[in-house]
């Protein structure tokens, strides 16, 4: 009966339990024997025994996870510079966690900053090589889903899944330059358009009120007859006769001797 608990204790002793949490996937990995390496099993959101002393246990997370790498430059077919700043998303596939482990035998956040980084960047490189400047201006989108294609494939074959990829491509400065020179010539261009139309539109504006002045004061002109004329001196007249006229001839107000 002693040895009994002897054994039961010693059993305690040397094996732990441990859960694996959901979202990951639990690696039993054997550390000494002829099983040594990665149990080829994969434990999800179970509870594990397994011995303190030969076996340990890793987990990896199997959720989307999000990653902003570092800018890096990248040449075109014609040898311009461009600089790439990727952003990714992605998930270890179910069940692939094990043979992760196997290849690598690191966490994955050194494995998503190590051999991934470098599968971002070669997908980058070997698209980019085959499209010239002016190609990767004018296609820029074609580009983008030949690195997305080529990324996701070879993500695939490391047992990672591609969810989303933003290359966050940036142009060569004399490429914005020339951009930006472009756009200002075309923006002063309208500019200029709009100012002649405005111009044009005023001038039209003046012609139409001097035609209108010149149409007015011709029948105005038509108007004054002599009886009209007449008419208009007799309202203005005040009733009183001129005292001095032209010459040495005097008329006078007989008003005054009334």
């Amino acid at each position: 009966m002693k040895k009994f608990i002897l054994f039961i204790a010693l059993v305690g002793i040397l094996t732990s339990c441990e859960r694996v949490d959901a979202g990951y996937e639990g690696i039993l990995v054997n550390l000494y024997g002829s099983d040594k390496g990665v149990n080829d099993v994969s434990l999800v959101t179970v509870m594990v025994w397994y011995n303190i002393f030969t076996q340990q246990v890793y987990e990896y997370p199997t959720f989307v996870q999000t990653v902003d790498y570092e800018p890096f430059t990248i040449n075109a077919k014609d040898g311009s510079e461009f600089t790439v700043d990727p952003t990714i998303s992605l998930k270890i596939a179910d069940g692939k966690a094990a043979p992760i482990f196997r290849k690598y035998r690191k966490d994955i956040p050194d494995i998503i900053k190590g051999p991934l980084f470098n599968h971002v960047k070669d997908a980058f490189r070997i698209q980019l090589n085959k499209f010239t400047t002016d190609e990767i201006v004018s296609m820029r989108d074609s580009l983008e889903k030949a690195v997305e294609r080529q990324l996701r494939a070879t993500l695939n074959k490391e047992g990672f899944q591609l969810e989303q990829l933003t290359s966050g491509l940036k142009y060569p400065q004399t490429i914005v330059d020339a951009v930006n020179a472009k756009n200002k010539a075309v923006q002063e261009s309208q500019r200029a358009q709009n100012e002649v139309a405005v111009a044009e539109a005023e001038a039209r504006k003046l012609v139409v009120a001097a035609q209108a002045e010149k149409e007015a004061n011709e029948l105005k002109a038509k108007a004054l007859t002599p009886a009209v004329l007449q008419q208009m001196w007799i309202e203005k007249w005040d009733g009183k006769l001129p005292t001095v006229t032209a010459g040495n001839q005097m008329i006078m107000d007989i008003s005054k001797f009334k």
